[in-house]
């Protein structure tokens, strides 16, 4: 059993239960701590089983007492619970600390949804944390996917409830998750929602669009999510969701472009240079695109090679012309595929591009 401290200047690092007083009566441990004296005043504590791999039975925790042995400065709790809360569930228990003439804390219950596509199969592989951080402190690292609630699965997305009860963050700020797995897994994670449980509003939103590669021979992975924005009204959540819903409109009309580059065989036609190309059609032209990630090599742009790649961008009607250019040399041809329009166009260059940017128009298409 551990336990973290609070106070005005910081937090402690977790305190084992460790030096137990000699003295004991029947049903009561006394334990011995030093506290760094640059907490300032205390103002909560964190109280929990510092790991469940050991298949530790619940513990029953009745009440609590700390006292200064300095000042004889005293606080006492009654608790009435037990740990871990429910089976594989939270392990930690928090309480505010009241201080004569002053007001404590309240204690809060937050619903934290994750919006996810593939969390669900794979929770019997995968632990899964979330610390949530806010003007008051942080909860300390809280299991997502032991006791999931409210737990919606559609075609291509799902989502949960996780119920986490700590003293009150105040406003929130970010959210830090670890990941790890017993075995070699994807997790697609879209947002992450934080309220409390009692309130409607404010809704804390945590973007998160990313899709994480576990690797079961490797470290947890740690990644640091900071709020992307509050939802404080009914009339607000009803914008967003007509802005999100747009968006979603407006990414269903990209239109894919696969890109082929051929790289010439001559010696020294290879480059290691920044490659960018912009695409013009007769409707419209798309943004700078850096060719980087090649769909074969690592290192693309070797002599005598070809490389794909794959762009998104918003509908340029038919393909005339590209612009294509980095502070390198030699290529032979670009080849692009349009998804949409499943027709291919080429762009014959049978010269180098050095130091500067050249236009290429379609030689033919088919």
């Amino acid at each position: 059993m551990v336990m973290v401290f609070y106070g005005s200047n910081g937090k402690s690092n977790p305190v084992s239960m460790e030096n137990k007083v000699e003295h004991q009566t029947e049903n009561q441990i006394t334990y011995d701590i030093h506290l760094p004296s640059d907490l300032g005043t205390l103002y909560k504590v964190r109280l929990g089983l510092q790991s469940l791999e050991n298949n530790i039975s619940q513990l029953s925790l009745r009440h609590f007492k700390i006292q200064n042995t300095s000042t004889l400065d005293t606080f006492s709790l009654t608790i009435n619970k037990t740990l871990p809360l429910s089976p594989n569930g939270d392990r930690w228990i928090e309480f505010p600390i009241q201080w004569p003439l002053k007001e404590a804390l309240s204690v809060v219950t937050y619903h934290l949804t994750v919006f996810s596509r593939n969390i669900l199969n794979e929770r019997n592989l995968v632990r899964m944390t979330a610390c949530i951080y806010g003007t008051h402190g942080d909860t300390g690292d809280r299991s997502l996917v032991q006791t999931l609630q409210n737990v919606q699965q559609g075609e291509k997305n799902e989502s949960f409830l996780v119920i986490v009860d700590a003293v009150d963050l105040g406003e929130l700020e970010k959210i830090v998750l670890s990941i790890s797995s017993k075995t070699d897994c994807k997790l697609d994670i879209k947002k992450l929602h934080v309220q409390e449980a009692a309130k409607e509003h404010p809704i804390y939103v945590f973007k998160v669009n990313e899709e994480f590669s576990v690797n079961a021979n490797k470290p947890k992975i740690q990644k640091e999510i900071p709020r992307s924005f509050v939802i404080r009204g009914e009339q607000q959540k009803n914008d967003i969701d007509n802005n999100l819903n747009k968006e979603g409109s407006q990414v269903k009309k990209l239109t894919e472009y696969t890109i082929k580059v051929y790289t010439g065989d001559k010696r020294g036609a290879g480059t290691d240079a920044n490659v960018h190309i912009i695409l013009f059609g007769n409707e419209d032209k798309s943004e700078v695109f850096q060719l980087s990630h090649s769909l074969e090599h690592q290192n693309p742009f070797e002599r005598g090679k070809v490389d794909t790649f794959k762009i998104k961008t918003k509908n340029l009607g038919g393909l005339r012309s590209i612009e294509i250019g980095h502070d390198g040399k030699g290529f032979e041809k670009v080849e692009i595929t349009e998804a949409a329009r499943n027709s291919i166009h080429c762009f014959n260059c049978n010269r180098s591009v050095d130091q500067s940017i050249i236009t290429l128009y379609t030689l033919f298409s088919f």
